[in-house]
């Protein structure tokens, strides 16, 4: 007799929202993480990192005060208090699964898992911090064991935890660097760029294509790196940095771009080129779970293949994003319970957000990959300088861009750089999802002045019949 209906391994935001859909469906339920409730998102991702672009944000506003005719002398920072503040947020979140799981009586079980060949669906064996092993029975099995930084497999380009950092490091500094290489322009490394570039770190990035922020929209990539060169940010695009070498406290990286090669010297360097899956030491293998460039395949119910097993989030590839993770996991164990509301998962509609100054948010289709379906498109721009209100927070730089199908009003895309764009882009995650045209969103009526006018505004263009421009 199994011991559970269903055991998730991981409890990231994908695994701890699995856990508490399963426990509200009537499942007996139970959740094995081998190091904090809450996984990478919750105590190393996605809130103390934001918690710490707070700091800076607030540190740029003072140091701006100025421009608002406030007076404010000399503002500086306490980078211990920063990343202290950072690590309370993070520990306060944790605590509240902590809760969750109690409130939502779900097991936790502390430990390494691992699987073993089991019916209804594999044994998983859990390894505690004494050695000791137990295993567990359960009739589903949900692998949420999420991703890791990716390292660059080349002799001395491997973070070392002191000089060649990864996102852990980097959220944890005891000092701040005075000169600082990101290698990588996606969201983690544009983060993190931001943010040391704000605390008075002299920040390079370099980025493999050609242009930063590779996934977003060429035009809304443009018009971010301007913004982060005046802010002093020094880009490096079609490059890649082919050595590290560390001497004296201090890495010299050689820089590579077509035929020319530059040396940059730097006091330290966050690896940001992407993430791989945790799928080492569970026993997949054996299991003859299919494994490709370190994800799990599964199909839109999270199926892997082998009786009883799934796996949601990181752990099965893009997008790398937190809120996948947890609509996955719902998809997931509604699915495994047959519920009326299960249907099967599709990122088309999932939105992705860079917490940077400026912000970037996008969800759907790019202009250009718009183009390439061979539809015939509208497209609408309105920018933040026509906008009263970021006018009045001094935040008048920035665009909001959307994309329709020209026959339907289909909003295939919709894509924004500026202040609180990641506080936007919901707006049109739900007009995507409500399968809203932009007749019916033209004919909706936004509140002034609010920095939302410019989605209406921007709809409005995509017709020929904006107003503020």
């Amino acid at each position: 007799m199994a011991d559970y209906d269903l055991i998730v391994i991981g409890s990231g935001p994908g695994g701890y929202v699995a856990a508490i859909r399963a426990s509200q469906l009537g499942m007996k339920t139970a959740i094995v993480e081998r190091e904090s409730l809450g996984g990478i998102c919750l105590n190393w991702g996605c809130i103390p990192t934001k918690a710490l672009l707070r700091s800076a944000e607030v540190l740029h506003y003072a140091n701006h005060a100025k421009d608002f005719g406030l007076k404010i002398d000399k503002a500086d920072f306490d980078l211990e208090a920063v990343v202290k503040r950072s690590r309370g947020v993070a520990k306060q979140l944790s605590s509240g699964v902590s809760h969750l799981m109690k409130k939502n009586k779900i097991d936790v079980i502390m430990g390494e898992a691992t699987l073993k060949k089991g019916k209804p669906a594999p044994t998983v064996s859990v390894k505690d911090k004494d050695g000791k092993s137990k295993d567990y029975k359960a009739k589903n099995v949900i692998l949420a064991t999420g991703a890791r930084a990716r390292a660059i497999p080349q002799a001395g380009l491997e973070p070392d935890g002191d000089l060649i950092w990864t996102y852990r490091e980097a959220m944890v500094p005891k000092e701040t660097p005075k000169k600082l290489l990101v290698i990588g322009s996606g969201a983690i490394g544009i983060e993190f760029a931001s943010f040391y570039n704000e605390l008075g770190s002299d920040v390079t990035v370099v980025e493999a294509v050609d242009r930063i922020l590779p996934v977003e929209d060429e035009e809304i990539s443009g018009l971010a790196r301007k913004q982060f060169e005046k802010q002093g940010i020094k880009f490096h695009t079609g490059a890649q940095v082919k050595s590290l070498k560390k001497s004296n406290g201090k890495v010299t990286a050689d820089i590579s771009a077509g035929d020319k090669t530059e040396k940059l010297e730097v006091d330290r360097v966050i690896l940001a080129i992407g993430i791989v899956g945790n799928v080492e030491g569970l026993g997949l293998e054996e299991l003859g779970v299919k494994v490709e460039k370190t994800h799990v395949m599964v199909d839109g119910f999270g199926r892997t293949g082998v009786d009883g097993l799934y796996a949601i989030g990181d752990l099965t590839g893009a997008p790398w994003l937190a809120h996948k993770a947890s609509h996955e996991g719902i998809m997931c164990v509604e699915g495994i319970a047959g519920a009326d509301e299960a249907h099967e998962f599709d990122a088309w509609n999932v939105p992705g957000c860079t917490y940077s100054h400026p912000q970037i948010a996008s969800v759907g289709l790019t202009e250009a990959q718009a183009k390439e379906t061979g539809r015939e498109i509208k497209v609408g721009k309105f920018p933040y300088m026509g906008n009263g209100k970021a006018i009045a927070l001094g935040a008048a730089e920035g665009l909001v861009k959307t994309i329709f199908d020209a026959e339907t009003g289909e909003l295939l895309g919709a894509h924004m750089v500026g202040a609180e764009v990641t506080e936007l882009i919901q707006g049109y995650v739900i007009a995507r999802e409500g399968e809203l045209t932009e007749e019916t969103l033209i004919h909706t009526v936004f509140p002034h002045p609010t920095l939302s006018e410019m989605m209406h505004e921007s709809v409005l263009a995509s017709q020929g019949r904006v107003i503020h421009i």
